[in-house]
């Protein structure tokens, strides 16, 4: 009897052996098919991540160094005369000529300045600041150096266009009167947040006064509001903690009107460009390093932050994979089991079939054709049921990894945990755009937010079965079942007719 037609009449009459192994193989595959799509789907949006945020390189002051050159060791505080020469700023045309480059997609020119308020004006005030606003309003208006506070009531904010500021990409501030600040914008323009213009009653058109100190000399510049915008951020306790720093009383101009303000020209504080490929950020931070005196500049990529950002994907997809090559090799240890005491209890049938001339591959083939079409049955629930698994555990995964991410960046002080998250409307991603977080009293800790603030958190797998995840997951049942056949047969195969029959 041909041994097909023998593995289908013995499915047919062992029907409780024959459920039991469908029950069984169905679990291991609904799990492994699980597995296959988490990583899958992980996998993809890592991937598709990337793609939409893109890849952004920061150019600005060597830290270390200007920190060094201002708070010298004290073995060297005697000789001082170096100190003068540090780099402060990024000069613009530096910047400019890396924007050029082919890889750069778009850029983000930054110079900030603080300054006082004309008689004209008065800057929202919190109630921390409040019993101290004249103090304020009389102290110099230079940015503040590292770890310390803004002096002065208005922070103003020189770029080259607000449509590339986080703040205005990712929807915290949104323009609702005029214009932004372009390119094009004249000298001496201002867009000023909604809450200041009602404050002093000033709409698009007028004119105010603030006043800078430099070199202890006070000049007065008069701005003409060509935008106003809403903000919906909401004040930290740093940014309470003076006028220059809360929001509210950000203003924005071009570059030229800030650093006229600060006294400087053609400099910069920061230059963020987004490449058109993330892939190439590598040799692209290469080939500005090569270009520019790194005693003086730093150039930071974004790739760290966002393999930071996405580290709970790639965590699920690690661990997707470990539980394709666990759950696999359980199978086939537990359907080996199964099988090893089904072919036990078949004892005098295969004896009589040896007996009978019947070659042993044959046997060993009915044996795995039986476990054939229990597969193939176990394959169709599979299918059906392991899409729903695996959006069950892949989502629960990720929202388990996301909260242990979330709760390590909290700790880091001027992380991402410490600002006011506003955009969580969706599962999608924006399209990331060149990022600038406005210095709050001129500190450095947002540089973690600077790459990831207009990004949403990803909160949701889009796990979708696929034609090669049913072909990689027929391909290990067949590989199970047919290990599985192997190592239950050995035992019984290698004995004679003989002794197989007597032993009965």
């Amino acid at each position: 009897m041909n041994f097909i037609k023998r593995a289908w009449l013995a499915t047919k009459a062992k029907k409780g052996r024959t459920g039991l192994l469908i029950l069984v193989t169905s679990a291991i595959l609904i799990f492994v098919l699980a597995g296959l799509t988490i990583k899958n789907a992980a996998d993809s949006a890592v991937k598709n991540a990337k793609k939409q945020a893109g890849a952004t390189v920061t150019l600005s002051v060597n830290r270390e160094a200007m920190m060094k050159a201002f708070k010298p060791d004290s073995e060297n505080s005697s000789d001082s005369s170096s100190d003068t020469s540090a780099t402060t700023s990024v000069d613009l045309t530096t910047a400019k000529s890396i924007a050029e480059k082919s890889d750069v997609a778009s850029y983000l020119f930054t110079t900030t300045t603080t300054a006082t308020a004309g008689d004209d004006i008065t800057a929202i005030s919190t109630s921390s600041t409040s019993s101290s606003s004249n103090e304020s309003s009389n102290s110099t208006s230079q940015p503040a150096g590292p770890g310390m506070m803004a002096s002065g009531d208005f922070t103003i904010t020189g770029v080259n266009s607000t449509d590339k500021v986080s703040d205005f990409t990712s929807g915290t501030n949104k323009i609702s009167k005029g214009t932004g600040i372009t390119e094009d914008t004249a000298d001496n323009s201002a867009l000023i947040s909604a809450d200041l213009a009602k404050e002093n009653n000033l709409s698009i058109g007028d004119s105010f006064t603030v006043k800078t100190t430099v070199n202890d000399t006070e000049t007065s510049y008069t701005l003409k509001i060509v935008g106003i915008y809403d903000n919906s951020s909401t004040a930290t306790t740093a940014q309470m903690m003076s006028n220059a720093s809360n929001p509210q009383n950000n203003i924005y101009t071009n570059l030229t009107t800030a650093n006229t303000m600060k006294g400087e020209s053609d400099k910069l504080d920061s230059a963020i460009y987004t490449l058109s490929n993330p892939e190439k950020m590598d040799d692209f931070v290469k080939e500005v390093k090569s270009e520019i005196d790194t005693d003086s500049y730093s150039v930071t990529s974004s790739d760290e932050i966002y393999e930071q950002m996405l580290s709970p994907l790639n965590n699920i997809s690690s661990i997707a994979q470990n539980i394709v090559i666990l759950v696999a090799v359980a199978g086939a240890v537990i359907l080996t089991l199964i099988v090893i005491l089904s072919i036990r209890e078949r004892r005098y049938e295969i004896g009589v079939l040896m007996s009978l001339g019947e070659n042993r591959l044959k046997i060993i083939g009915q044996f795995f054709t039986e476990l054939f079409m229990v597969t193939v049955v176990s394959l169709v629930i599979a299918t059906v049921a392991g899409n729903f698994v695996g959006n069950a555990l892949g989502n629960q995964l990720l929202s388990s990894s996301t909260q242990t991410q979330q709760t390590t960046k909290n700790d880091f002080p001027g992380g991402p945990g410490q600002e006011t998250n506003s955009s969580n409307d969706d599962n999608k991603q924006n399209d990331s755009k060149p990022q600038n977080d406005k210095p709050s009293g001129g500190g450095f800790g947002n540089m973690m937010t600077m790459a990831t603030s207009s990004s949403k958190e990803i909160d949701q797998l889009d796990i979708k079965l696929t034609g090669n995840d049913v072909a990689k997951l027929g391909g290990i049942a067949l590989l199970i079942s047919f290990i599985s056949t192997i190592l239950a047969s050995i035992g019984i195969i290698r004995m004679k007719p003989k002794d197989i029959l007597s032993s009965n």
